[in-house]
């Protein structure tokens, strides 16, 4: 006998998955050039050329050394880097003692729900989401609260979710820049999602959690903030990874902080420690703390995501989609041309375009499209996005 729960898990993948592992079925049967793969967020720019420079320094000079065990919450000083650099940035005074290094936000995320839950507790989830936070919230026991969206800006729907926040309510989670809609949380929003949490915090006699799950807070366009959640709300715990910002997907490097500032500080860091601990996620790659900790303030180059995004926005604007522009991430989130989703998901299937239903994020009536790919590709896909607005006319 199995987990009926986990074999479910083990047999349907998301339908990003789904469409994703599709596209390269496709791409073999009629060639690659001719699928339009917009399912999966592969940053599509090279790293940094420091990062491999550095790997490639590090095996070098530490080949003994570097592919050893650290210390299970990782290395001291790839921690301390971290807090440096966070220090510099935003003028915080973080320690490497407040750092958890993971596997992703992934792991992040994971370990911060398993070690915050308690029985009966409930975590809230702002729609459109990334379809994993409720597998990864009912993974540590609790239970998912999703708010529904607020379609015309993708900000957040402030009536749902004070009706919604409940002595059960353990923690918030945000994701800004958010995937799916690459919307940018403006700092008026943080501001008053801090007021209601502070307020609820003291009626009910326990704090209120803010996880910022913050893979994308460096991918962000001209002219637009991403706001320190830290400094807007002393109780945020931040998950974060450089997957996106540093290109790096397949390395799987990450950290929790717990800020000082954070109520009962000392046995949230450790109660995130042992659900590392609990969960096999002790001690992350050594390789990338090093390598991830040395070149933490770079960034990968990402005009060509402007470039995809205007281009995108206003050619689906003219063929009559209705596009809320993204401030940052590479994710678009138009609405779809008939209320079901998955069908208009399925048509654009049969043209070879593959884009991923609403639905599975909380936001029916939309798709998303992965624009982290190359700009010839996206031109070349636009007589596809017409071809499918025309057929619904």
């Amino acid at each position: 006998m199995v987990s009926e729960r986990m074999k479910g898990l083990g047999t349907a993948r998301s339908v990003i998955r789904e469409l994703f592992e599709y596209g390269k079925v496709r791409a073999a049967q009629v060639g690659a050039e001719n699928v339009f793969d917009f399912s999966i967020g592969n940053p599509s720019v090279p790293s940094p050329a420091a990062v491999n420079e550095t790997a490639i320094r590090l095996l070098r000079e530490q080949p003994d050394l570097i592919h050893a065990y650290t210390s299970a919450q990782g290395a001291q000083d790839a921690r301390q880097r971290f807090a440096d650099s966070l220090n510099r940035r935003f003028g915080a005074h973080y320690t490497a003692d407040r750092f958890y290094l993971t596997v992703g936000a992934a792991a992040s995320l994971c370990c911060v729900l398993n070690g915050l839950s308690c029985p009966g507790d409930e975590f809230v989830v702002f729609a459109p989401y990334f379809p994993e936070y409720k597998v990864f919230i009912e993974g540590a026991g609790a239970t998912m609260v999703l708010i529904p969206p607020e379609i015309d800006a993708f900000q957040i729907n402030f009536d749902a979710f004070q009706q919604a926040v409940t002595p059960h309510t353990k923690g918030v989670l945000v994701n800004s820049p958010n995937n799916p809609s690459g919307v940018v949380y403006s700092k008026k929003t943080l501001e008053r999602l801090a007021a209601i949490l502070t307020e609820k915090s003291r009626e009910y006699g326990h704090p209120i959690y803010l996880i910022s799950d913050e893979p994308y807070r460096e991918i962000v366009y001209t002219g637009v903030e991403v706001p320190w959640v830290p400094h807007i709300y002393r109780d945020t715990i931040v998950c974060y990874s450089f997957s996106k910002s540093l290109s790096l997907p397949g390395e799987r490097a990450g950290y929790v902080l717990v800020p000082q500032e954070v109520t009962e500080g000392d046995d949230v860091y450790a109660a995130v420690a042992g659900a590392g601990r609990s969960l096999g996620y002790v001690c992350a790659p050594s390789l990338f703390q090093q390598v991830t900790s040395l070149c933490c303030d770079m960034t990968s180059d990402i005009r060509v995501y402007e470039e995809n995004r205007n281009l995108l926005v206003s050619s689906l604007r003219e063929m009559g989609y209705h596009v809320v522009e993204p401030g940052g991430a590479f994710y678009l989130f138009p609405r779809t041309l008939e209320p079901d989703d998955r069908a208009f998901s399925e048509r654009a299937k049969k043209l070879d375009l593959l884009i991923v239903p609403g639905s599975g994020s909380g936001a029916p009536g939309h798709v998303r499209i992965s624009y982290c790919v190359q700009t010839e590709t996206i031109r070349r896909a636009l007589p596809k996005f017409q071809a499918l607005a025309d057929s619904y006319k």
